[in-house]
């Protein structure tokens, strides 16, 4: 097993990882409230972890790996009220998209995917528990608090004190609480929302509890590494770490990890500002792996610019890969070199470092193109297997070479398979022929119809534009 640092977000520094349990991880990652469609932030979010999940694991830790829903929260019922429908109907609805996405940019499926919704009685449990420990407190219009003055660390998380944290938040005004940063655990009900029973009336939870409850399920009181996007340290996760120690008086998480935000011309990305691009957008102009790449090119704690520019770069990139190991299809796969593949285990060991892996993957592809053009078979296949086991721990050149160069799922767009095969056929007769007009011409007209030709030492190759 490979012994890796991580940069952890609560003692600012990098740090050697240790597990509680030798052997084994438990990673919590929050995830999405589905009320709209996932954008490009989300992407990054799951795709980062996604590629800290692969690593591990590649590298023989047994992970239990926890990715929650908030299926009911205030966003979902103004959505459904805002368009006819029930919560629970359009919280299915997007995380039905959710998951689709996902699949899209190949991002594998945790081990539990736990929703708010059919984990009440675990949260009403923790919220008790709090109640009794005197850190929490039910005010008079019906909604139960905590009270964050009874947490000694409350902000750490985010380098604040307390005071600082109010004076920089938004906190609604509300004559029920004790002090103006306290957060609601369990809600009144209001007419027509999703309501439970519960000690203190019909209700339902407040945002930060479903979090604490769950990791409890599914990881215990105390777990190795707990991660999101850098908005969440405060509030969400700071409420998370001030609910769960508040409740169990131990230590709940050892390492938080956050990714930083994609910015739109250095303006960070987000709905409210309305600069954000949906992941389904992007997937129709790019292919899911194109936008792994751009994801994993810049270290997951720096900002990352969107553009177009930049995604079509990818996608370049990705399908010179493709091509080579469509040229190097007939290349068996039985050697990997090793020193490349623990070169790029080391850099993931040393905090997720995935630009620095990637480099290392378009390595391999060179290294495939030269030995394709010398006629080095060995070399060419070393480089192939080894480009592909690459490629397995981050997550890209996971189709078949010919399916994606041809445009899986694209078929009735433009010309048909049958109908190239049959022009490049001519060609080639054309240019044994030495009939070269005909021959351009026919490269042209495919061109025309999106359709790229590669001639190589293995014939002529395609792919849709």
């Amino acid at each position: 097993m490979k012994n890796f640092k991580i940069y952890n977000s609560l003692t600012r520094k990098k740090e050697a990882f240790k597990p509680i349990k030798p052997g084994q991880i438990g990673l919590y990652v929050c995830g999405v409230t589905p009320y709209d469609d996932s954008h490009i932030g989300h992407a990054r979010v799951y795709v980062v972890f996604d590629t800290l999940y692969r690593f591990l694991k590649a590298n023989g830790w047994s992970v239990t790996y926890v990715r929650n829903f908030t299926d009911v929260d205030d966003k979902i019922i103004n959505r459904a009220n805002e368009i006819g429908r029930t919560p629970e109907r359009v919280a299915q609805t997007y995380i039905t998209s959710y998951q689709a996405d996902m699949f899209a940019l190949n991002v594998l499926d945790p081990d539990h995917e736990p929703r708010v919704t059919t984990h009440i009685p675990e949260i009403i449990n923790l919220i008790s528990l709090l109640e009794r420990k005197g850190v929490a407190y039910r005010a008079e219009n019906g909604d139960v608090y905590y009270d964050i003055t009874k947490y000694p660390g409350y902000g750490d998380l985010a380098g604040k004190n307390i005071e600082d944290l109010m004076a920089g938040a938004r906190v609604e005004v509300n004559k029920y609480k004790r002090n103006p940063g306290d957060f609601a655990l369990w809600k009144d009900a209001k007419l027509g929302d999703p309501a439970w029973e519960s000690p203190w009336g019909h209700g339902r939870p407040g945002w930060h509890i479903e979090c604490s409850a769950m990791s409890k399920k599914y990881l215990g009181e105390h777990f190795d590494i707990h991660g999101g996007g850098e908005d969440l340290q405060f509030p969400h996760h700071s409420n998370e770490i001030a609910q769960s120690e508040g409740a169990h008086g131990c230590k709940y998480v050892n390492y938080w990890m956050h990714n930083a935000f994609i910015t739109v011309d250095n303006e960070k990305m987000s709905k409210s500002l309305g600069n954000f691009t949906t992941i389904k957008s992007a997937l129709e102009k790019y292919p899911g792996e194109a936008i792994r790449l751009w994801i994993l090119q810049t270290h997951y704690r720096k900002p990352v610019d969107f553009s177009d520019d930049a995604l079509e770069a990818q996608k370049n990139a990705l399908d010179g890969l493709y091509g080579a190991l469509n040229r190097a299809v007939e290349h068996g796969c039985d050697v990997v070199d090793q020193d490349a593949i623990d070169a790029v285990y080391d850099d993931l060991a040393d905090d997720l470092n995935t630009a620095r892996a990637l480099s290392r993957l378009f390595e391999q592809g060179k290294k495939l193109n030269i030995a394709l053009k010398e006629g080095d078979h060995k070399a060419a296949s070393i480089a192939k297997c080894t480009l592909k086991e690459i490629g397995r721990v981050l997550g890209v050149l996971q189709q078949n070479p010919v399916e994606y160069l041809h445009g899986a799922g694209s078929e009735n767009v433009g010309l048909d398979e049958v109908k190239i095969e049959a022009l490049i056929a001519e060609r080639n007769e054309a240019r044994d022929n030495k009939n070269f007009s005909r021959s351009d011409q026919i490269r042209d007209e495919l061109a025309e119809q999106g359709i790229i030709l590669e001639d190589g030492p293995g014939g002529t190759t395609w792919k849709r534009a």
